[in-house]
């Protein structure tokens, strides 16, 4: 079973606080780079695996999908979902994505953003996605980039001509990770980029497009604490097709 650590109430709260929950689609910085890499929405079946807050949901019912099916782990994260959502066409259902079961060739679109790093058995849910997928269906997804996964510390190290840098830690060693991020002991599962992108090859799917994302210089301009990101990606952006 896939660790809860969003029902946990101090991470829920400290979630609740960031940018990209506050606002949204808007407040994440690498949406409009994940949003390229979609296919038209109007009349597709979609289902964002890792729904959240269900941003993206509603966005997708907004750009004419016929049919949105939105999954968490997490009950807190549904429930504020739900009272998001003023329509009925979505449906928001609590379910482990370690364990689901996914109707076969039922969906055009599956999506999902920064959920996939907390998978252990990622193989077999990308074969649950290819099952689901239509001929031809589409699977577009971020998770953290596996460079982001594996640093010594949690922050930059300065070297001693003050150049800053960020120190790998066993970046071959794929397993387990835990980290301090608005809670003790957040689980994340650490995996190459050869190993996650072979994983979708050996699945079936046929690679579109693959972003190693970084700000634009007009998001830099908007928000200058973005220039972190110029030195190491933080998220790997993938577009797949079955």
């Amino acid at each position: 079973m896939a660790q809860n650590i969003y029902d946990d109430p101090g991470f829920f709260e400290g979630y609740s606080q960031l940018r990209r929950s506050m606002e949204g689609l808007a407040g994440a910085p690498e949406w409009p780079a994940l949003r390229a890499m979609l296919p038209e929405l109007r009349g597709l079946r979609v289902m964002d695996l890792g729904c959240g807050y269900g941003w993206f949901c509603r966005w997708a019912r907004e750009q004419g999908a016929l049919q949105v099916h939105g999954l968490d782990v997490s009950a807190r994260m549904l429930e504020r979902a739900r009272q998001l959502t003023s329509t009925r066409d979505i449906v928001y259902t609590q379910a482990d994505l370690e364990t689901v079961e996914l109707p076969r060739a039922s969906f055009d679109l599956v999506y999902s953003s920064l959920a996939f790093h907390y998978i252990e058995d990622l193989p077999s849910l990308l074969a649950k996605v290819h099952a689901t997928l239509v001929p031809g269906g589409a699977l577009v997804f971020s998770t953290e980039h596996p460079i982001y996964m594996a640093p010594t510390h949690p922050g930059w190290r300065v070297d001693e001509q003050g150049q800053k840098t960020w120190p790998l830690n066993g970046y071959q060693a794929e397993g387990p990770r835990t980290t301090d991020w608005l809670a003790k002991g957040v689980l994340k599962y650490h995996r190459t980029l050869g190993t996650l992108l072979n994983a979708l090859i050996h699945t079936g799917f046929s690679l579109r497009q693959v972003n190693e994302w970084g700000p634009t210089e007009a998001q830099l301009s908007a928000q200058p604490e973005l220039a972190e990101e110029r030195e190491r990606p933080m998220m790997l952006l993938v577009s797949a097709r079955r």
